[in-house]
């Protein structure tokens, strides 16, 4: 994974904090995000190009084990709505790894673009990290 654009994919992603979150937001659309089409667009500015869902998104890359993970990493988890499921289908949230155990992500609870810590809350929900950039 390159440096240099780890680095230009979090500082873009950043430049949306605070723009709101809105379940089911339209690909392509600046001014909301749901946590896929966030990362779906983040990861387009740069040439990288994501399908529209988390569980879709999960599928592309390669997979990196957790103790492995670096800054750019896609992390997915469930939610309760969807932890009774098994397989892709628990996936319900995906979010970049900033590094520092942090998150950016759309936050459906503070309802925009934040930067969460992994723990305690998160660290409990991930499924796995998929890594995109090469």
């Amino acid at each position: 994974m390159t440096i240099k654009k780890t680095k230009q994919i979090i500082k873009t992603g950043k430049k949306f904090i605070g723009t709101p979150y809105i379940f089911g937001a339209a690909p392509g659309r600046t001014d909301m995000f749901d946590c896929s089409s966030f990362v779906q667009y983040v990861y387009a500015t740069h040439g990288i190009f994501l399908p529209r869902t988390s569980r879709k998104q999960y599928q592309v890359g390669k997979a990196v084990s957790l103790s492995r993970v670096k800054q750019g990493d896609l992390l997915f988890f469930t939610s309760k709505k969807r932890s009774k499921f098994v397989g892709i289908q628990r996936i319900g949230h995906v979010a970049i790894f900033i590094g520092n155990n942090s998150i950016l992500h759309t936050s459906r609870a503070e309802k925009k673009v934040t930067i969460a810590p992994l723990h305690p809350y998160w660290s409990t929900k991930i499924i796995g990290a998929r890594r995109v950039i090469d």
